[in-house]
Protein backbone atom coordinates (compact mmCIF):
# COMPACT_ATOMS: atom_id res chain seq x y z
CA UNK A 1 0.00 0.00 0.00
CA UNK A 2 1.11 3.33 -1.28
CA UNK A 3 2.59 5.67 1.56
CA UNK A 4 2.13 9.61 2.04
CA UNK A 5 4.44 11.99 4.12
CA UNK A 6 2.84 14.78 5.26
CA UNK A 7 4.58 17.53 7.69
CA UNK A 8 3.20 17.04 10.97
CA UNK A 9 2.28 20.56 11.56
CA UNK A 10 0.10 20.79 8.68
CA UNK A 11 -1.54 17.87 9.91
CA UNK A 12 -2.52 19.20 12.86
CA UNK A 13 -3.78 22.10 11.79
CA UNK A 14 -6.57 20.18 9.35
CA UNK A 15 -7.00 18.06 12.44
CA UNK A 16 -7.72 21.29 14.81
CA UNK A 17 -10.07 22.48 11.92
CA UNK A 18 -12.11 19.65 11.56
CA UNK A 19 -12.33 19.93 15.12
CA UNK A 20 -13.59 23.15 16.06
CA UNK A 21 -15.71 22.43 12.64
CA UNK A 22 -17.27 19.76 14.89
CA UNK A 23 -18.32 22.24 17.94
CA UNK A 24 -14.94 21.78 19.86
CA UNK A 25 -13.35 24.53 21.25
CA UNK A 26 -10.15 26.01 19.72
CA UNK A 27 -7.81 24.91 22.61
CA UNK A 28 -9.34 21.80 23.57
CA UNK A 29 -8.84 21.12 19.67
CA UNK A 30 -5.57 21.80 19.48
CA UNK A 31 -4.89 19.59 22.57
CA UNK A 32 -6.90 16.49 20.56
CA UNK A 33 -5.11 17.47 17.64
CA UNK A 34 -1.53 17.69 19.27
CA UNK A 35 -1.89 14.21 20.56
CA UNK A 36 -2.98 12.21 17.75
CA UNK A 37 0.26 13.82 16.22
CA UNK A 38 2.19 13.45 18.34
CA UNK A 39 1.27 9.28 18.18
CA UNK A 40 2.32 9.37 14.89
CA UNK A 41 5.47 11.48 15.56
CA UNK A 42 6.33 8.92 18.08
CA UNK A 43 5.46 5.57 15.54
CA UNK A 44 2.24 4.51 16.64
CA UNK A 45 -0.29 5.38 14.01
CA UNK A 46 -2.44 3.58 15.55
CA UNK A 47 -3.50 6.02 18.45
CA UNK A 48 -2.39 8.87 15.73
CA UNK A 49 -3.99 10.56 13.07
CA UNK A 50 -6.57 7.41 12.02
CA UNK A 51 -8.73 7.92 14.89
CA UNK A 52 -10.18 11.81 14.37
CA UNK A 53 -13.05 9.86 11.71
CA UNK A 54 -13.68 7.89 15.00
CA UNK A 55 -13.88 10.83 17.27
CA UNK A 56 -15.94 13.01 14.71
CA UNK A 57 -18.46 9.97 14.13
CA UNK A 58 -18.40 9.83 18.09
CA UNK A 59 -19.23 13.70 18.60
CA UNK A 60 -22.89 13.23 15.62
CA UNK A 61 -24.26 10.75 17.52
CA UNK A 62 -23.96 12.34 21.09
CA UNK A 63 -22.29 9.60 22.68
CA UNK A 64 -19.15 11.97 23.16
CA UNK A 65 -19.84 15.68 24.04
CA UNK A 66 -17.53 18.55 22.31
CA UNK A 67 -17.46 21.01 25.01
CA UNK A 68 -16.85 20.07 28.49
CA UNK A 69 -15.37 21.65 31.86
CA UNK A 70 -14.69 18.40 33.98
CA UNK A 71 -16.38 18.18 37.48
CA UNK A 72 -14.73 17.71 40.82
CA UNK A 73 -16.61 14.90 42.02
CA UNK A 74 -14.96 14.16 45.76
CA UNK A 75 -11.91 16.56 46.64
CA UNK A 76 -9.33 15.37 49.71
CA UNK A 77 -6.49 17.45 49.13
CA UNK A 78 -4.27 14.82 47.65
CA UNK A 79 -6.74 12.85 46.57
CA UNK A 80 -9.40 13.95 44.00
CA UNK A 81 -12.28 12.13 42.34
CA UNK A 82 -13.31 13.84 38.45
CA UNK A 83 -16.60 13.15 36.26
CA UNK A 84 -15.17 13.92 33.08
CA UNK A 85 -19.21 14.30 31.47
CA UNK A 86 -18.32 12.42 28.58
CA UNK A 87 -15.84 15.00 26.68
CA UNK A 88 -12.98 14.53 24.84
CA UNK A 89 -10.84 12.19 27.16
CA UNK A 90 -7.37 13.96 26.16
CA UNK A 91 -9.12 16.98 27.19
CA UNK A 92 -10.15 15.46 30.49
CA UNK A 93 -6.78 13.63 30.74
CA UNK A 94 -4.49 16.66 30.52
CA UNK A 95 -6.82 18.02 33.13
CA UNK A 96 -5.92 15.17 35.47
CA UNK A 97 -2.76 15.56 35.25
CA UNK A 98 -2.47 19.26 35.39
CA UNK A 99 -3.99 18.58 38.56
CA UNK A 100 -2.02 15.96 39.94
CA UNK A 101 1.12 17.89 39.01
CA UNK A 102 -0.01 20.56 41.41
CA UNK A 103 -1.46 18.64 44.26
CA UNK A 104 1.94 16.43 44.33
CA UNK A 105 3.58 19.13 44.70
CA UNK A 106 2.22 20.31 47.85
CA UNK A 107 1.86 17.36 49.05
CA UNK A 108 4.58 15.19 47.93
CA UNK A 109 1.98 12.44 46.32
CA UNK A 110 -1.20 12.94 44.56
CA UNK A 111 -3.68 10.67 42.64
CA UNK A 112 -6.69 11.79 40.45
CA UNK A 113 -9.43 9.12 39.59
CA UNK A 114 -11.30 9.79 36.73
CA UNK A 115 -14.79 8.59 35.65
CA UNK A 116 -17.14 9.09 32.61
CA UNK A 117 -14.48 9.82 29.82
CA UNK A 118 -13.19 8.97 26.95
CA UNK A 119 -10.75 7.02 24.64
CA UNK A 120 -7.51 9.02 25.46
CA UNK A 121 -4.95 8.20 22.73
CA UNK A 122 -1.36 7.53 23.94
CA UNK A 123 -1.10 7.10 27.79
CA UNK A 124 2.29 8.51 27.34
CA UNK A 125 1.47 12.05 26.54
CA UNK A 126 0.32 12.56 29.65
CA UNK A 127 2.74 11.08 31.42
CA UNK A 128 5.16 13.00 29.77
CA UNK A 129 3.76 16.11 31.63
CA UNK A 130 5.18 15.10 34.98
CA UNK A 131 8.74 15.12 34.55
CA UNK A 132 9.28 19.05 33.51
CA UNK A 133 7.54 20.11 36.77
CA UNK A 134 9.85 17.49 38.69
CA UNK A 135 7.59 14.55 39.14
CA UNK A 136 7.17 10.94 38.83
CA UNK A 137 3.55 9.58 36.90
CA UNK A 138 1.86 6.67 37.09
CA UNK A 139 -1.17 7.00 34.15
CA UNK A 140 -3.71 3.54 33.87
CA UNK A 141 -7.19 3.37 31.97
CA UNK A 142 -9.28 1.03 31.27
CA UNK A 143 -10.57 0.24 27.73
CA UNK A 144 -13.38 -1.45 25.92
CA UNK A 145 -13.14 -5.35 26.31
CA UNK A 146 -10.47 -6.76 24.17
CA UNK A 147 -9.36 -9.91 25.65
CA UNK A 148 -11.19 -12.99 27.44
CA UNK A 149 -10.62 -13.60 30.90
CA UNK A 150 -7.37 -16.33 31.43
CA UNK A 151 -9.77 -19.71 30.64
CA UNK A 152 -12.65 -18.29 29.29
CA UNK A 153 -14.12 -17.63 25.96
CA UNK A 154 -15.54 -14.34 25.46
CA UNK A 155 -14.42 -10.92 25.38
CA UNK A 156 -14.96 -9.26 29.26
CA UNK A 157 -11.59 -7.20 30.02
CA UNK A 158 -9.77 -4.65 27.97
CA UNK A 159 -6.30 -3.81 26.67
CA UNK A 160 -6.23 -1.14 29.86
CA UNK A 161 -2.71 0.42 28.85
CA UNK A 162 -1.04 2.12 31.49
CA UNK A 163 1.98 4.26 31.48
CA UNK A 164 5.08 5.55 33.71
CA UNK A 165 7.29 8.60 33.16
CA UNK A 166 10.13 9.10 35.28
CA UNK A 167 13.08 12.04 34.54
CA UNK A 168 16.20 11.23 33.77
CA UNK A 169 19.06 13.65 34.22
CA UNK A 170 20.81 14.73 31.34
CA UNK A 171 19.39 11.75 29.47
CA UNK A 172 15.95 13.36 29.26
CA UNK A 173 12.87 11.67 30.31
CA UNK A 174 12.15 7.52 31.01
CA UNK A 175 8.93 6.54 29.49
CA UNK A 176 6.96 3.20 29.20
CA UNK A 177 3.16 2.61 27.56
CA UNK A 178 2.05 -0.56 27.28
CA UNK A 179 -1.14 -2.12 26.72
CA UNK A 180 -1.89 -5.78 28.48
CA UNK A 181 -2.49 -7.45 25.08
CA UNK A 182 0.48 -8.51 23.29
CA UNK A 183 -0.43 -5.65 20.70
CA UNK A 184 -2.43 -2.47 21.19
CA UNK A 185 -5.71 -3.59 19.37
CA UNK A 186 -5.15 -0.52 17.12
CA UNK A 187 -2.50 -1.95 15.66
CA UNK A 188 -4.65 -4.64 14.53
CA UNK A 189 -6.76 -1.56 12.68
CA UNK A 190 -3.51 -0.13 11.02
CA UNK A 191 -2.93 -4.03 9.22
CA UNK A 192 -6.20 -4.02 8.29
CA UNK A 193 -6.16 -0.57 7.05
CA UNK A 194 -3.14 -2.05 5.02
CA UNK A 195 -3.91 -4.69 3.91
CA UNK A 196 -1.56 -6.63 5.80
CA UNK A 197 -1.58 -9.62 7.88
CA UNK A 198 -1.40 -9.63 11.64
CA UNK A 199 1.96 -11.64 13.67
CA UNK A 200 1.16 -14.77 14.82
CA UNK A 201 0.05 -14.69 18.77
CA UNK A 202 -1.29 -11.54 18.45
CA UNK A 203 -5.42 -12.91 18.16
CA UNK A 204 -7.87 -15.47 18.02
CA UNK A 205 -10.96 -15.44 16.38
CA UNK A 206 -14.48 -15.11 17.96
CA UNK A 207 -14.59 -19.00 18.18
CA UNK A 208 -11.03 -19.16 19.81
CA UNK A 209 -9.17 -20.07 16.76
CA UNK A 210 -5.53 -18.45 15.90
CA UNK A 211 -5.84 -15.84 13.23
CA UNK A 212 -3.31 -13.56 11.50
CA UNK A 213 -5.99 -11.83 9.58
CA UNK A 214 -7.04 -8.47 11.00
CA UNK A 215 -10.25 -8.26 10.11
CA UNK A 216 -11.42 -11.78 12.20
CA UNK A 217 -9.03 -10.55 14.56
CA UNK A 218 -11.14 -7.36 15.42
CA UNK A 219 -14.33 -9.89 15.63
CA UNK A 220 -12.24 -12.21 17.96
CA UNK A 221 -10.35 -11.23 20.50
CA UNK A 222 -6.24 -9.88 21.64
CA UNK A 223 -4.23 -12.31 23.62
CA UNK A 224 -3.38 -10.67 26.64
CA UNK A 225 0.52 -10.22 27.34
CA UNK A 226 2.23 -13.44 29.13
CA UNK A 227 -0.21 -14.90 29.48
CA UNK A 228 -2.35 -15.16 32.88
CA UNK A 229 0.05 -12.54 33.85
CA UNK A 230 -1.48 -9.76 31.78
CA UNK A 231 -5.05 -10.55 32.13
CA UNK A 232 -4.11 -10.52 36.16
CA UNK A 233 -2.59 -7.15 35.46
CA UNK A 234 -5.55 -5.85 32.90
CA UNK A 235 -7.97 -6.87 35.74
CA UNK A 236 -6.66 -5.31 38.79
CA UNK A 237 -6.03 -1.77 36.72
CA UNK A 238 -10.00 -2.02 35.85
CA UNK A 239 -9.99 -1.91 39.64
CA UNK A 240 -8.05 0.95 39.81
CA UNK A 241 -9.74 3.03 37.50
CA UNK A 242 -13.38 1.87 36.78
CA UNK A 243 -14.05 0.66 40.13
CA UNK A 244 -11.94 3.02 42.57
CA UNK A 245 -13.30 5.76 40.62
CA UNK A 246 -16.85 4.60 41.29
CA UNK A 247 -17.15 4.23 37.45
CA UNK A 248 -17.90 2.14 34.60
CA UNK A 249 -15.84 -1.15 33.99
CA UNK A 250 -15.75 -4.50 32.47
CA UNK A 251 -18.25 -4.70 29.24
CA UNK A 252 -20.18 -1.39 30.02
CA UNK A 253 -17.02 0.36 28.57
CA UNK A 254 -17.30 1.15 24.94
CA UNK A 255 -14.74 1.95 23.09
CA UNK A 256 -13.83 4.92 19.97
CA UNK A 257 -14.55 3.17 17.14
CA UNK A 258 -18.15 2.43 18.52
CA UNK A 259 -20.30 5.54 17.75
CA UNK A 260 -23.37 4.03 19.48
CA UNK A 261 -22.70 3.82 22.83
CA UNK A 262 -20.92 6.19 25.40
CA UNK A 263 -17.51 5.37 26.40
CA UNK A 264 -18.07 5.30 30.09
CA UNK A 265 -13.85 5.34 30.66
CA UNK A 266 -11.93 5.68 33.24
CA UNK A 267 -8.56 6.78 34.68
CA UNK A 268 -6.29 7.02 37.37
CA UNK A 269 -3.48 9.36 37.33
CA UNK A 270 -1.26 9.53 40.33
CA UNK A 271 1.53 12.00 40.66
CA UNK A 272 4.90 11.42 43.10
CA UNK A 273 6.67 14.98 43.87
CA UNK A 274 10.68 13.66 43.62
CA UNK A 275 11.93 16.14 46.21
CA UNK A 276 9.11 14.51 48.62
CA UNK A 277 11.67 11.95 48.27
CA UNK A 278 15.04 12.42 47.62
CA UNK A 279 16.60 15.41 46.37
CA UNK A 280 16.41 15.82 42.44
CA UNK A 281 20.08 15.85 41.21
CA UNK A 282 20.21 12.59 43.74
CA UNK A 283 17.50 11.18 41.78
CA UNK A 284 18.78 12.39 38.42
CA UNK A 285 22.61 11.23 39.35
CA UNK A 286 20.89 7.75 39.79
CA UNK A 287 18.96 7.48 37.12
CA UNK A 288 22.01 8.23 35.11
CA UNK A 289 23.68 5.45 36.72
CA UNK A 290 20.81 3.13 35.86
CA UNK A 291 20.44 4.13 32.62
CA UNK A 292 24.32 3.67 32.01
CA UNK A 293 24.48 0.29 33.79
CA UNK A 294 22.13 -0.90 31.80
CA UNK A 295 23.41 0.26 28.70
CA UNK A 296 26.08 -1.67 29.26
CA UNK A 297 24.26 -4.91 29.82
CA UNK A 298 24.84 -6.60 26.26
CA UNK A 299 26.52 -7.07 22.91
CA UNK A 300 23.96 -8.45 21.04
CA UNK A 301 22.57 -5.24 20.03
CA UNK A 302 21.62 -1.71 20.50
CA UNK A 303 20.06 -1.58 24.09
CA UNK A 304 16.89 1.48 23.74
CA UNK A 305 15.63 2.88 26.75
CA UNK A 306 11.84 3.14 27.47
CA UNK A 307 11.10 6.23 25.56
CA UNK A 308 14.00 6.35 23.24
CA UNK A 309 12.31 4.75 20.25
CA UNK A 310 10.02 7.15 20.09
CA UNK A 311 12.31 10.29 20.66
CA UNK A 312 14.48 9.26 17.54
CA UNK A 313 11.00 8.17 15.21
CA UNK A 314 9.79 12.01 16.08
CA UNK A 315 13.11 13.41 15.25
CA UNK A 316 13.37 11.40 12.07
CA UNK A 317 9.38 12.01 11.46
CA UNK A 318 9.92 15.64 11.67
CA UNK A 319 12.04 16.04 8.77
CA UNK A 320 10.75 13.51 6.63
CA UNK A 321 7.01 13.99 7.59
CA UNK A 322 4.46 12.35 9.15
CA UNK A 323 3.79 8.62 7.66
CA UNK A 324 0.14 8.17 6.29
CA UNK A 325 -1.12 5.19 4.91
CA UNK A 326 -3.73 5.51 1.49
CA UNK A 327 -6.17 4.03 3.75
CA UNK A 328 -5.78 6.80 6.04
CA UNK A 329 -5.30 9.38 3.69
CA UNK A 330 -8.89 8.43 2.16
CA UNK A 331 -10.58 8.45 5.65
CA UNK A 332 -9.11 11.86 5.56
CA UNK A 333 -10.32 12.93 2.48
CA UNK A 334 -14.28 11.70 3.29
CA UNK A 335 -13.44 13.44 6.76
CA UNK A 336 -12.26 16.96 5.08
CA UNK A 337 -15.54 16.46 2.39
CA UNK A 338 -17.99 15.89 5.30
CA UNK A 339 -16.90 18.64 7.53
CA UNK A 340 -15.99 21.30 4.85
CA UNK A 341 -12.80 21.53 5.50
CA UNK A 342 -9.69 21.61 3.10
CA UNK A 343 -7.09 18.64 3.14
CA UNK A 344 -4.13 20.33 1.66
CA UNK A 345 -1.67 17.08 1.88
Amino acid sequence: MSVRRVPAEQLAQFAVQVLVASGVRADDAELVADSLVSADLWGHSSHGILRLPWYVARLRTGVMRAAVDPAVARDGGAVVVLDGGAGFGQVIAAHAARLAIARAREHGVAAVAVRNSNHFGTAAYFTRMAPPAGCVAVLATNASPAMAPWGGARKRVGTNPWSVAAPAGRHGVAVMDVANTVAARGKVHVALQCGKPIPPGWAVTATGEPTTDPAQALQGMMLPLGGHKGFAIAFMLDVLTGVLSGGASGSAVAGPYQDERPGRVSHLYIALHVAAFVSESVFAAHMERLMDDVRSGGAAGEIVIPGEFEERHARRAREEGVRLTAGTVADLERLAQDTGVALQI
